[in-house]
């Protein structure tokens, strides 16, 4: 039973990899400017929006699951991170904190001028995102 969830959540993983490379790409073609056309604001606010799901997705679902898997107590969240790094998905807890941090920023950013000061940091941050759900898929694999 418990491969069979593995196996489920690898494919929403992937899912997750599919949706979220799409305004990757198209962002990365736009690029950081001071101000943006209404379409490539909404491929922006499409980024944002499922870089947050991402990074919610990652470690409250997939690191949860291999937690769950690998027979580690399920703890809090600063737990399921610090076993995630110990299975080194991710190279820095520090790093992983802000990428946190910014999808706590987008969720409470309603105002359009103030979420176009995040788009450089997303792009950023959403590279790092899937370098480290890459990571997971490849460690889920071999399980």
């Amino acid at each position: 039973m418990m491969q069979e969830k593995l196996a489920n959540d690898l494919q929403l993983l992937e899912k997750q990899m599919f949706w979220l490379e799409i305004p990757y790409k198209q962002c990365t073609e736009i690029g950081i400017k001071k101000q943006y056309s209404i379409d490539e604001f909404g491929y922006f606010e499409t980024l944002c929006s499922r870089y947050s799901r991402g990074i919610d997705f990652l470690i409250r679902k997939i690191f949860r699951t291999l937690d769950e898997f690998e027979f580690e107590n399920q703890g809090t969240l600063v737990d399921v991170v610090n076993n995630a790094h110990k299975r080194n998905l991710f190279q820095d807890i520090e790093h992983l904190r802000l990428m946190k941090d910014m999808r706590n920023t987008i969720v409470h950013e309603y105002i359009e001028d103030q979420l176009v000061d995040v788009f450089s940091d997303v792009l950023e941050y959403t590279k790092s995102l899937m370098d480290i759900m890459e990571n997971t898929q490849k460690y889920m694999q071999k399980l």
